[in-house]
């Protein structure tokens, strides 16, 4: 559980430094990005091992690898603005 949880803050982090350093000019701030990640993995593999139960480490580390790329795509930004036309 321990590992499953390490491994999941560190996936986390490693999508949100992925992220911030790709994307910089259509996140917030790098130190929300960063802060972000890994509390985004914690939570999907705490909501993973709960739905699937103990004994399930790789799906555990795949869910909240998935939550957390979700959770951290909620904070993009649009790339610019659209413009509506007047008619």
């Amino acid at each position: 559980m321990l590992l499953e949880a390490l491994g999941s803050a560190l996936l986390g982090l490693a999508l949100a430094w992925a992220g911030a350093t790709r994307l910089p000019h259509r996140l917030p701030g790098r130190r929300t990005v960063l802060s972000v990640g890994p509390l985004a993995g914690l939570f999907g593999a705490f909501l993973t091992h709960s739905a699937v139960g103990p004994g399930h480490a790789v799906t555990t580390v795949l869910g909240a690898t998935f939550v957390a790329s979700v959770l951290l795509s909620l904070l993009l930004r649009p790339a610019r603005r659209l413009r509506r036309s007047a008619a």
